[in-house]
């Protein structure tokens, strides 16, 4: 799954507003309104406006920044001239904010920057690369910045157009340093000194006087005389030559990052539901079991919602919760967890969409985004459940669900498809006894 949103795209107002149904608090301030009072040198007067295009990115300046990521999101307005496209109704005379909305999320979740100024001028690279944009205004929000009081958002406001050009492209030096070769002087090997020559005088008389002997003549000037060392059989054997090249090493296995620990607590959201039994207190007591995880600490338990069944077949109504907790636990260790809990409570899967006594599902682990066989984060259909979105944003305001289809949560709830069939909201039901 590649990481990035489908963003709402218009081309006249972006849409604004909290979630209804109870949920507390307006959009951030700013937030698809595109950068405001630049003025258009390019005498283009229409605006194709692309609101929350969302992705986890790894920039900043901090470790943790880089390492861990954080969702962040941009809101795109193009100065274009529609009328030729208009006039014989062709796509190709126009932009295509499809493709678009694609390149600013790659460049959202694509290589680290210090700065988010840089990622912006990189979006903004990306959309005058279009040779019928005439100018661009870029707003680039980063709702979980590291900023140590409490705050609803940070967001840079850009606009650059044919005279005043992006100061960066969307593309990344690389440099590779230089691997140094090995040397091809050639190193002096040291020369052992042979032994003086002794003559031969084996056929000489026996009582020839000695002094008639010539001295032995070294073949090197005098001096000290290294040891030769005794030949062995060994050293008269060459050594054999491979005919082939031996095997390289076996590849490293790959890392599967759902059963990876966080190095931390990091913070997941489980979505909670029940239509067999009693429900409410199904889902009671399935939360405080979740409690009991070990690795896994409560932090909020949204209010439960009654709603209406999506898909599947003729059944009873819902009952659904949301639980935000920190978690040491791996993204698949804790999807054990859940399937643990359902099974406890008497989860029986015979059809799908079907009645159940419990349904507990990972919808969000840290900012991890994959797809497995058994997994896929976050939940790929989070984004378009009301029942998941709406108490969500209740307990966490300024939540942003991350991944293809994510953004600030309290905007997806507002326009969630199924938003109609939530019959009430119990506020207290955590704590005491909700209505019947």
């Amino acid at each position: 799954m590649t990481e990035g949103t489908v963003p709402d795209t218009t081309h006249t107002a972006a849409r604004a507003g909290a979630a209804a149904a109870g949920l507390a608090g307006d959009a951030p301030p700013g937030r698809g309104d595109g950068a405001s009072g630049a003025a258009d040198v390019s005498g283009a007067v229409d605006r194709i406006r692309l609101t929350g295009i969302a992705a986890t990115g790894y920039h900043g300046v901090l470790e943790h920044e880089r390492r861990d990521g954080q969702p962040f999101v941009a809101d795109v307005v193009l100065h274009v001239d529609t009328r030729a496209a208009a006039e014989v109704d062709r796509l190709e005379l126009t932009v295509d904010y499809g493709v678009l909305a694609e390149d600013v999320a790659a460049v959202l979740a694509g290589p680290p920057a210090d700065l988010i100024e840089t990622v912006a001028e990189r979006i903004a690279a990306v959309a005058l690369e279009r040779e019928q944009v005439a100018a661009v205004d870029v707003v680039l929000h980063k709702p979980q910045a590291p900023v140590t009081v409490p705050f609803a958002d940070v967001a840079v406001e850009i606009h650059r157009d044919r005279r005043h050009m992006p100061s960066v492209s969307r593309r990344v030096q690389r440099h590779v340093a230089e691997v140094p070769t090995p040397s091809s002087t050639p190193v002096p090997m040291p020369l052992e000194t042979p032994p003086a020559l002794e003559p031969d005088t084996s056929d000489l008389p026996a009582d020839l006087p000695a002094d008639l002997l010539a001295p032995a003549l070294p073949l090197t000037p005098a001096g000290p005389v290294a040891p030769v060392p005794p030949l062995t059989p060994a050293d008269l054997v060459a050594p054999a030559l491979p005919l082939t090249p031996p095997p390289p090493p076996p590849a490293p296995a790959p890392v599967d990052r759902m059963d990876v620990a966080p190095d931390g607590p990091v913070e997941a959201v489980v979505a909670l539901g029940s239509n067999l039994g009693a429900s409410q207190d199904i889902l009671r007591d399935a939360v405080a079991a979740l409690r009991a995880v070990p690795g896994v600490a409560l932090r909020a338990v949204a209010p439960m919602a009654r709603t209406a069944p999506v898909g599947g077949p003729d059944q009873q109504d819902y009952l659904n919760t949301v639980v935000v907790l920190d978690t040491t636990l791996s993204p698949r260790a804790l999807l054990r967890a859940c399937q643990d809990l359902e099974q406890r409570f008497g989860r029986v899967r015979d059809e799908r969409w079907g009645p159940r006594t419990l349904d507990v599902d990972v919808i969000t682990h840290g900012a991890t985004v994959g797809v497995t066989d058994d997994l896929e984060l976050p939940h790929p259909r989070a984004h378009e459940r009301a029942f998941v979105l709406i108490p969500w944003a209740h307990v966490d305001p300024g939540a942003v669900l991350p991944g293809l289809g994510g953004g600030p949560v309290a905007v997806l709830a507002e326009t969630a498809p199924d938003r109609d069939g939530i019959r009430w909201m119990a506020l207290d039901w955590w704590g005491a006894e909700a209505r019947p």
